[in-house]
């Protein structure tokens, strides 16, 4: 599939939905997923699993794994899956492995009983760095195979490296082995690389689509494709915090963005809209962003973007993931540590 740059204007109406406070809690809601119609998990990035019961708003703690909760890392994304057997959660977090070295891995534990079981790390990657950002991480499931995506660490070369994780979108098995047939023979576990902080991942008609944060400016979405270099440092839209260019725009060999953002909007977790509830919205990407301090809606129509919208500016608040509600509705969290449903 041939990927396409647009330069869209944002819409200038008045957006008629409305934010629908669902749950209050303290710290920055990272990650969430429905685990029933009446439930949903979250995590918070200072290492807190928590469960939501819409009815009742009570909030319990789960059972996480060890994160070490320091600058951008935490425990990050959770993802609901049913297998075949059992319930599963994944939590991707970030790890200290030794006295210096914190890496993204990936946990898995049976949901049982409100309770869960048999946690265990399945996956830990080889992205180390020397600050605490960067760590990515989203997680999506299809079919059998199960997508991670994993920050450069702030080490900004590595990401051009197939030598290790950093900068990467990795597919693994559902218990956290390398997937069969991944592009890289010697590195198993890549599916794509020259990523920068990719905190936004989804599926719409089987294709992958990623969000990824630049630097001053440069923010990208990206049809990710096996095999794929997306280029950073060498190329991007973006520029160095205090004002010089980094690298080039394009080059032969490395992907173009489907849409970039300049200035920045920092994407962080979205989802393509599937509910019934808001016709209009059918199919559209919604992005929760930090910075932007926004919603962000890609109307897309035909496989094709023709338009964008930013919501919720009015909040004063740092949107970091949307999700797919049972009920048809959108959800979204915040740093600030609330859950909205988007009516």
């Amino acid at each position: 599939m041939k990927t396409f740059l647009f330069l869209i204007m944002l819409s200038s109406f008045v957006y008629s939905q409305k934010l629908e406070l669902v749950a209050k809690s303290d710290g920055v809601i990272w990650g969430m997923d429905f685990v029933s119609s009446n439930q949903i998990v979250f995590t918070h990035r200072d290492g807190s699993l928590k469960l939501l019961e819409l009815t009742t708003k009570k909030i319990t703690d789960l059972k996480a794994p060890k994160a070490e909760a320091d600058g951008q890392g935490g425990l990050l994304d959770v993802l609901f899956h049913k297998g075949s057997e059992n319930e599963y959660l994944y939590m991707s977090f970030s790890e200290k492995v030794d006295k210096d070295k914190v890496v993204t891995s990936l946990a898995r534990g049976v949901l049982k009983d409100n309770k869960l079981e048999n946690l265990k790390t399945i996956f830990q990657s080889s992205a180390n760095g020397s600050s605490a950002k960067h760590f990515g991480s989203r997680i999506v499931i299809k079919d059998d195979q199960l997508f991670l995506s994993i920050g450069e660490r702030g080490e900004r070369d590595e990401a051009q490296k197939l030598t290790n994780h950093n900068g990467t979108v990795l597919r693994l098995t559902l218990d956290g082995r390398a997937y069969p047939g991944n592009p890289f023979k010697e590195h198993p576990f890549i599916y794509s690389y020259g990523h920068r902080n990719p905190q936004g991942m989804d599926l719409k008609d089987g294709i992958l689509y990623a969000a990824e944060m630049g630097p001053r400016g440069g923010d990208e979405l990206n049809i990710i494709k096996k095999g794929a270099n997306y280029g950073w440092p060498v190329i991007t839209y973006g520029r160095e915090y205090w004002g010089p260019k980094i690298g080039q725009k394009k080059k032969d060999g490395m992907e173009q963005p489907l849409l970039y953002w300049t200035p920045s909007i920092s994407p962080s977790g979205m989802a393509f809209y599937t509910g019934d509830k808001i016709k209009k919205w059918n199919g559209d990407l919604f992005i929760g962003c930090l910075s932007g301090e926004q919603v962000r809606r890609v109307d897309f129509k035909d496989g094709k973007v023709v338009g964008q919208e930013s919501l919720f500016e009015d909040q004063d608040e740092r949107f970091r993931d949307v999700l797919n509600g049972d009920d048809g509705f959108l959800y979204v969290s915040t740093d600030s540590g609330k859950i909205y449903k988007i009516k």
